[in-house]
């Protein structure tokens, strides 16, 4: 019986450990913020009056030896920020669903640009940790 059951243990165990091939990497995942908030004005509905918002944004970046090149083209990243948020109108500014959509019309953008200067998929998500607007 103790063969058995032994014979039972390492068949059972075979199917909790996962195996990982010897050549397959996980890509090692890092984050990019910013020194600054990044503050801009956006299309108000009152012609009068100007609406700002303030956001901080922080990059996900697939790999650390990627972290020069976003450092490299943090003007070129930053512009392509304000310019968006600078286009929206202040309804979708205002929105959950508009915010989200502000969100991947950023990495869209952000992940072109940075396609043609480097030739690279440097970006993988932008997130937006604070998100204030008036």
């Amino acid at each position: 019986m103790p063969k058995h059951f032994l014979a039972y243990l390492l068949f059972a165990l075979s199917f909790s450990i996962p195996a990982v091939a010897a050549n397959e990497t996980k890509p090692e995942i890092i984050y990019y913020g910013f020194d600054s908030d990044i503050v801009t004005n956006y299309i108000s509905t009152n012609r009068r009056s100007v609406g700002f918002i303030r956001v901080v944004v922080e990059l996900m970046l697939d790999n650390k030896s990627y972290l020069p090149l976003a450092e490299h083209h943090e003007p070129l990243i930053l512009d392509t920020i304000i310019d968006t948020f600078s286009q929206q109108p202040e309804t979708t500014i205002k929105s959950l669903l508009g915010r989200e959509e502000i969100r991947k019309e950023v990495l869209y953008k952000i992940q072109k640009r940075m396609q043609d200067e480097t030739g690279k998929d440097v970006v993988r998500d932008v997130l937006f940790t604070k998100y204030l607007y008036q």
